[in-house]
């Protein structure tokens, strides 16, 4: 600096330059008001199924909706004839644990319920209200898997409860017998199934019968005989696949030398052909099923399933009697 330059005090402004964001006053955020909450109750899809059969002939009529997401189901059900009459009108609500059924012309009902009293105890319960009677079943799982025992009895009570054992391979019942000659003494019913050469081995013993079946299947047949003890009565059973979708089966009697034989020839599973004979009726049949006739009618092709029977009876060849059945189902 020169000498006698007079000199200008800095000015404090100038060495840290303003801050706009210092400054200048922040925005006021204002809430916006939240809208408005919609309650919407989407309605339930509507399954209406109808069922027509020659043999009776009426039309059966179901309509049912899912309620609560799924939980429940309200079901309405009845009959019709050709000329719209409507008959056996019943009214049913159907869910997990309670089901309620109610026949409006009888004006009776019947009520289901069922409640878990822990992870291993179970208790169900049926009334028939105009009847005034119902069952109790009360079940604990055992902690090994596949075993069970289960009590019951009847309201109102009249004796012991019915205990039932069950296993995995079979169970057995004890209750008591209602007959009044021998002083209510105590029945014994159960079956046990067991591996046996390859096969099955099935003892059925109910009302002082027993009954012994052994069962053998492999891809291309299976073969069950059986006999009942005391009366000694002895069948057989036979089943033949001659191709995926070929397959014959035969069942004999020897103690009434009654016999039935049935050809089956199905086509994916939306065709069904059968033909088959029953000496104890003296009928021949043959019958044709579009859609899976084991399944519901919701997998079959449009939801519809039909069948064409035709009757020969042995004594009126000349005679024969057509069937037929439809069920329809619709999802709206």
């Amino acid at each position: 600096m020169a000498d006698g330059a007079e000199s200008t005090p800095p000015n404090p402004n100038h060495m840290v330059p303003p801050s706009s964001s210092a400054e200048l006053p922040s925005p006021v955020l204002q809430a916006q008001p939240p809208p408005p909450s919609t309650i919407s109750f989407p309605r339930p899809s509507i399954r209406i199924t109808n069922e027509y059969d020659s043999e009776g002939p009426v039309f059966l009529n179901k309509v049912s909706c899912k309620l609560f997401d799924g939980l429940a189901k309200l079901r309405l059900s009845f009959q019709n004839n050709r000329l719209g009459e409507v008959a056996a009108p019943r009214i049913g609500f159907i869910s997990k644990y309670l089901t309620v059924l109610y026949d409006v012309e009888e004006q009776d009902a019947v009520v289901k319920g069922s409640v878990d009293l822990g992870s291993r105890l179970h208790l169900r319960a049926d009334h028939y209200v105009k009847a005034h009677e119902g069952e109790v079943t009360l079940t604990s799982d055992l902690p090994y898997p596949g075993y069970k025992f289960e009590l019951s009895t009847s309201i109102p009570s009249g004796g012991w409860p019915k205990a039932t054992f069950k296993f995995p391979f079979g169970e057995f019942s004890l209750d008591e017998k209602d007959n009044e000659e021998v002083k209510r003494p105590l029945s014994i019913n159960g079956i046990v199934k067991t591996p046996l050469l390859n096969g099955l081995c099935i003892a059925m013993f109910e009302n002082e019968n027993l009954k012994l079946r052994y069962s053998y299947k492999d891809e291309d047949m299976s073969f069950s005989p059986s006999i009942s003890l005391p009366s000694n009565a002895l069948s057989f059973a036979f089943k033949r696949r001659f191709s995926p979708s070929d397959k014959m089966s035969y069942f004999y009697n020897l103690d009434s030398n009654h016999w039935s034989a049935v050809y089956k020839h199905s086509r994916d599973a939306d065709y069904t052909f059968k033909a088959g004979y029953d000496s104890e009726v003296k009928l021949g049949w043959a019958s044709l099923w579009l859609g899976d006739e084991s399944n519901k009618a919701k997998s079959a092709p449009m939801k519809m399933k039909a069948q064409l029977m035709v009757q020969v009876p042995q004594d009126n060849i000349r005679s024969p009697i057509f069937m037929f059945r439809v069920k329809k189902r619709w999802d709206v």
